[in-house]
């Protein structure tokens, strides 16, 4: 039997001590991480990029000075490319293909990126959009990320966010509990990432700090002083705009305070964002044919800027072959030495060696490389549906249309009968990505309740499964929307067996209000009309029912009530849940929030 030497033993006490430390034996060597990710804004939608109106002059200097990966690619949708940029995995595999109804919640089995950091001994802050789910099991707070300063739902607003935020001087979940804010929402992301980082600084602990916004999502809210230069434009397209001009402005800051605190040499830093852009196109697309949501390049091919000092990844130089977001985990796993998850097979890969620009780094496998991405936003996949197999020359589109994307960037000509083994090629790919996808895609995603950790658990409209869609923002469940959008049930998992409470609400808590009660129209703020502006619809119910685990329970409303309450012996397991309340002529409508706790 082989016995370690004395050295040997003192390496792995002092291996096993700096990992107890949080340290992994690297210490302050270990490179930082910040990831900036916005939302609904497209490759044209900075300066630097050749929009000829708006102007971002600080991402403009990242962009100077960074590396750029040119020909990368995201989902045409919010949630699914957060999915596959936190997990490595295909948007689809990871049960996160739409935006609502349940499908933007990511399986509890998926490992995310603060996990992966945080088991690597790094401190994980997460600050502004999440959108992959907002209940035990799938909260950042659950998914690895210690310190979460976050909006509810895919954006302010919406309705798993607190009531009747707008953008300014909002609520916003602060390690699962409400804190109030003043404010513009991205100022706040970024200024509690700030504090975030210098906590850890002071902490001697490497830090990943993952801040995602809202903006330029709509609605289109914006500081005046943003979007003043933009005014000529339209309400929408200036506040679009300078929302993008406040994100600019606190990148610089950011910098900026990187810099100040001696950490930037050593920070890993990306700006990227999430799909095509929603508003600018009609301004500048880069080319580019179609907007977010889009199968065509312009709803997925988006900026990532990487910039790292003390790894080289400076000097402004352009990484042409095709990349996309399930590279991004596998790339920084590599690039900050840690390890990956246990039995994790990454859809993407490292692309360390394009990075800096290794010796073969552009060889034949990887601009033979295949990557699909595709826009489902539907209850569940449909094969081919607002799809793009790609390679660095090739993009097949629905399965029918090829594009030479060398020779023809904004996608004209589609020139599928001059190559059937390019196009051959694609398809089988195509094939054998949803055959081996498909088994997953009946993988429901369910709320926990009576767990711990989220005990009570607050349940909205959101996220009830449905075919159709679903009040999913504050202006929706104001107006009482009407017809199958109005109904939808809730996949649950009940923890354990217990007396459980349901109490179902018209309006959310923090309204306060009667379930037959109307609303005013709440304050605006600059830009379009606010979600909270929309008159709070009055519904006059005189009974609810709610249906759970085989049970079916009916109560009167009483006039003036603010909830109903349910009190039920239930077993543990998945299950269904649904509310209802009805008026006296019949009409329904579903109970958009419910508070279920295990006594």
């Amino acid at each position: 039997m082989l016995r370690p030497t004395a050295n040997a033993s003192r390496l792995v006490f002092l291996t096993v001590l700096f990992a107890c430390l949080g340290m992994n034996g690297l210490g302050a060597e270990r490179p930082n991480v910040v990831l900036v990710i916005t939302d609904d804004q497209g490759y044209g939608d900075l300066s630097c990029h050749g929009n000829p109106t708006l102007k971002t002059p600080n991402i403009d200097v990242l962009f100077r000075e960074a590396v750029r990966l040119t020909d990368y690619h995201v989902a045409p949708t919010c949630s699914p490319t957060r999915s596959a940029l936190q997990t490595g995995h295909w948007t689809n595999r990871t049960g996160v293909w739409h935006t609502i109804m349940g499908r933007s919640l990511l399986r509890e089995n998926e490992i995310t990126m603060g996990q992966v950091f945080k088991d690597g001994g790094y401190a994980t802050g997460m600050f502004g959009k999440w959108h992959l789910g907002d209940n035990y099991p799938y909260r950042p707070e659950d998914r690895g990320y210690t310190e979460v300063m976050r909006h509810g739902g895919g954006g302010v607003g919406q309705t798993p966010d607190y009531w009747d935020n707008a953008y300014f001087d909002g609520s916003y979940f602060h390690n699962g509990k409400p804190e109030s804010v003043r404010g513009f929402c991205t100022d706040v992301w970024f200024d509690y990432a700030k504090r975030f980082i210098k906590t850890q600084k002071q902490a001697g602990k490497p830090f990943f700090a993952y801040i995602s916004t809202n903006a330029p999502h709509g609605p289109m809210h914006s500081p005046e002083s943003s979007s003043a230069p933009y005014k000529d434009l339209g309400v929408q397209v200036q506040n679009f705009f300078g929302m993008i001009a406040n994100i600019d402005e606190n990148v610089g800051e950011l910098r900026t305070f990187l810099d100040e605190q001696g950490l930037a040499a050593n920070t890993i830093f990306i700006f990227t964002t999430d799909n095509g852009t929603s508003s600018g196109g009609r301004v500048f697309n880069a080319g580019m044919r179609g907007f977010k949501g889009s199968e065509y390049d312009g709803g997925h091919r988006v900026p990532f800027f990487i910039y790292w000092p003390n790894g080289g990844f400076i000097g402004g130089r352009d990484v042409t072959p095709i990349t996309a977001h399930v590279d991004v985990l596998p790339t920084l796993i590599d690039l900050c030495s840690i390890n990956s998850p246990a039995g994790v097979k990454f859809d993407g890969r490292s692309i360390r060696a394009l990075l800096e620009a290794k010796e073969g780094a552009d060889a034949a496998d990887w601009n033979d490389r295949i990557l699909v991405t595709d826009s489902q936003r539907v209850k569940d996949p449909i094969k081919w549906k607002q799809s793009a197999v790609m390679t660095s020359r090739w993009r097949l589109n629905n399965g029918k249309e090829l594009y030479d994307i060398k020779s023809d960037p904004s996608q004209k000509t589609n020139v599928a009968a001059r190559h059937p083994e390019v196009m051959q090629k694609l398809t089988a790919f195509y094939d054998a990505w949803w055959e081996e996808l498909k088994p997953t895609f009946a993988q429901d995603c369910s709320i926990y309740l009576g767990n711990r950790r989220d005990n009570p658990a607050t349940l909205t409209c959101h996220d009830w499964i449905t075919t159709g869609s679903t009040p999913w923002n504050h202006a929706s469940v104001r107006s009482a929307m009407s017809g199958d959008a109005n109904t939808g049930f809730w996949n649950v998992k009940i923890v354990e067996d217990g007396l459980y409470e349901i109490r179902i609400r018209r309006w959310p808590q923090e309204a306060d209000a009667a379930i037959d009660a109307e609303l005013p129209p709440g304050a605006d703020v600059p830009g379009v009309k606010a979600y909270r502006t929309t008159p709070g619809k009055a519904f006059k119910a005189v009974r609810a029912t709610v249906e759970i685990g085989g049970q079916t329970a009916e109560k009167a409303v009483d006039s003036g009530a603010k909830e109903v309450v349910f009190k039920l012996k239930l077993a543990a397991g998945v299950t269904q849940l649904s509310s209802r309340f009805f008026a006296s002529d019949g009409k329904e409508i579903g109970a958009y929030y419910a508070y279920i706790e295990k006594l």
